[in-house]
Parts: C-alpha cells; sequence; structure tokens
C-alpha cells in the first residue's frame, strides 16, 4: 500500500517515517496547511493507496490570538485532504486531540459525546473533525491526549531540562489523562489506514491514549524517578499555572471501540517512557 503522509517534523509524523520508510512525507515545504487547496493538489499528484495527516498546528496558547490561522491549518486542510481521499475512494486517517472537550466530570470520554471546546486550539481542532466526516469518504478520526517522544518539544523532554536545573517544582495535579507515546499512535494510525482499505465501513472517530490514566504531577514522578533525578514536586490546581488558553481538567478517553473494532489496545505508557528515556540517553554525546 502506497501512503502519503502530511507533516515531517512532528512527534508522531517523525515516528510514521522510521515506521514507514517507504512512505512518501510531505513537510511545509511541499505542502503547506496554510493552503488547503495545495494539499488536495498533493493528493492527486501523488495518487497514494491512503493518506495520513500527522500535520498540525499544536501552539495552544498562541492560538487564542491567531485563531483563523490555527483553524484553516488544522479545519480547513484536513477538510480539503478529506475530500481528495474520498473523491479517489481512499482511506483518511487524521488525528485529533481531547482538546474538543471541555474536560468536566471524570468519566472518561466516548468517541460519541458531545465536543465542548475550551480553547481556540479545540475549536480548530473540531473544525477538522466535522470537514473530514463531511468529506464522506473512509475516515478514521482518531483523537489521542498528551503526546510524548523523543522528538521535538513535549512534557517528558521539558521536565528532564528543567529537573536537571532545579531541585524542586510546581506541577499541576488537577488534570488527569492519559500519556500516549507518539510511536504507538503512528503505529495505530498505519493499523487504521490499512484496516480501512479493506472495510471502508470502519470509519468513524476513535480514541487512543495511553494507560494507566495519571495526573501532570504523578507523571512528572515517573518521569524523575525513572530519569535518575531527585526532584520535590509540590503539586497545584490549574488555578495556580495561568495559561492563555484553557485547559480541560479531565482528558480520560474511553479507547473501548478502537480495541473492539481494530484489535488496537491502550498503550502502556510507562514501557513508552523507558523506551524514550533510553533514546534520549543513547543521543546524547
Amino acid at each position: 500500500m502506497s501512503l502519503l503522509v502530511f507533516g515531517r517534523t512532528g512527534q508522531v509524523a517523525r515516528e510514521l517515517a522510521l515506521l514507514a520508510p517507504e512512505a512518501t512525507v510531505l513537510g511545509r515545504d511541499m505542502a503547506d496547511l496554510a493552503e488547503p487547496e495545495a494539499c488536495a493538489a498533493a493528493i492527486a499528484a501523488h495518487a497514494p493507496d491512503a493518506v495520513i495527516n500527522a500535520a498540525a498546528w499544536t501552539a495552544v496558547d498562541r492560538a487564542e490570538e491567531e485563531e483563523a490561522l490555527a483553524t484553516r491549518i488544522n479545519g480547513a486542510a484536513p477538510g480539503a485532504m478529506a475530500r481528495a481521499c474520498a473523491a479517489r475512494g481512499i482511506p483518511f486517517v487524521h488525528i485529533s486531540t481531547d482538546y474538543v472537550f471541555d474536560g468536566s466530570g471524570t468519566r472518561p470520554w466516548r468517541p460519541d459525546d458531545p465536543p465542548a471546546p475550551l480553547s481556540a486550539y479545540g475549536r480548530s481542532k473540531l473544525a477538522g473533525e466535522e470537514a473530514v466526516r463531511a468529506a464522506g469518504g473512509a475516515h478514521a478520526i482518531l483523537r489521542t491526549s498528551w503526546v510524548f517522544s523523543a522528538h521535538g518539544a513535549n512534557f517528558v523532554k521539558t521536565m528532564l531540562r528543567l529537573g536537571a536545573e532545579r531541585d524542586s517544582l510546581r506541577i499541576v495535579a488537577d488534570q488527569v489523562g492519559g500519556p500516549t507515546p507518539a510511536a504507538a499512535i503512528a503505529a495505530a494510525c498505519l493499523a487504521l489506514a490499512e484496516a480501512l482499505a479493506k472495510d471502508p465501513d470502519k470509519a468513524g472517530t476513535y480514541h487512543f491514549a495511553g494507560a494507566p490514566d495519571v495526573s501532570w504531577a504523578d507523571f512528572a514522578c515517573e518521569i524523575f524517578a525513572r530519569a535518575g533525578l531527585r526532584v520535590a514536586v509540590e503539586e497545584i490546581a490549574t488555578a495556580g499555572y495561568p495559561t492563555p488558553a484553557r485547559r480541560p481538567l479531565n482528558s480520560r478517553l474511553d479507547c473501548a471501540a478502537l480495541e473492539a473494532r481494530f484489535g488496537i489496545p491502550r498503550p502502556a505508557w510507562q514501557a513508552g517512557l523507558a523506551q524514550v528515556l533510553a533514546q534520549l540517553a543513547a543521543e546524547r554525546p
């Protein structure tokens, strides 16, 4: 199956390039998501058997000031991709986020729960979901959360940097979710593309997040323990760490449908963390 991937430098995109080296990977220089029709034209030009969109606007706080651009990248571009895929009759896999929910309650969010994003970023991602569904093709929208890897900027790398500089840190403890290895997301996207090529009736919206659910503070403690860093963690409330964009408190995702329909279980994030730490250690000079 010939595969076209949008995104080159993001966490999931880099893992996709490792898992599927034969795939055609398009960076911003070849397909700028700020120009949605250029993305559709790229699909027509490459004529792949399946498409995965691993590119997105991910600057959550900056989206509050640049919502129109974020929505073009996260909303209009995936819609254009999905329409191009539907016209060719090929599967389209699109990565979304728990930020489409308002984070209320403590029950894990199910794929059919009503979205109610709190932020411009969440609204832009919801616009993308709606555009992908409206295209009417064989698609899988994969909502995930708290992505981490050895690449780019993420919570694990931030904690390692700060933990090496300080002996104590204040970490939010009232936001709870499932940290998710980017490598596991990439593998899930590949599996979804292959499955949809065989059975388009499995199209839909699915959740995928690491297990078990933890708070950011608990996640940080595990990072420090595994990295051998002696850092005292002071648990604080979200209100004690204000940001331009509101974050959901409850980012738990119900992933049962994905496992039931595709046999893809929730990944154990501790194992993924161990692999990322080993990779980062191997990359040190």
